[in-house]
C-alpha cells in the first residue's frame, strides 16, 4: 500500500522546482532584454548585465536539483512500504 501526499502537501524538492522556475524566468527575462539592443540599433548593455543571463542554467540546475530530490524521497518511500 502506498501513501501518496494530498495535493496541497509539499513533498520534498518542491521548493526547489518553484525557486528555479523562478530564477529561470529571471534569466529569460534579462536576456530578452540584454538581446534587445542588437535589434533596435541601441547602446548595448555593460558586460555584468550579460552575466545576469546566466541565470537561466542556474535555474535549470536548481529545478533539476529538485526533481532529484522528489524522486529519491518516492524512491525511499516505495522501499519502506515494502519493508
Amino acid at each position: 500500500m502506498t501513501v501518496t501526499p494530498h495535493s496541497d502537501e509539499a513533498r520534498p524538492g518542491d521548493g526547489l522546482v518553484k525557486a528555479g522556475g523562478i530564477v529561470f524566468i529571471a534569466g529569460a527575462v534579462a536576456t530578452l532584454a540584454t538581446v534587445a539592443p542588437l535589434f533596435l540599433d541601441i547602446d548595448p548593455f555593460p558586460p555584468y548585465a550579460w552575466a545576469v543571463c546566466m541565470l537561466m542554467g542556474v535555474g535549470f540546475a536548481i529545478s533539476a536539483a529538485g526533481v532529484l530530490r522528489s524522486a529519491a524521497a518516492q524512491r525511499r518511500a516505495a522501499r519502506a512500504s515494502q519493508a
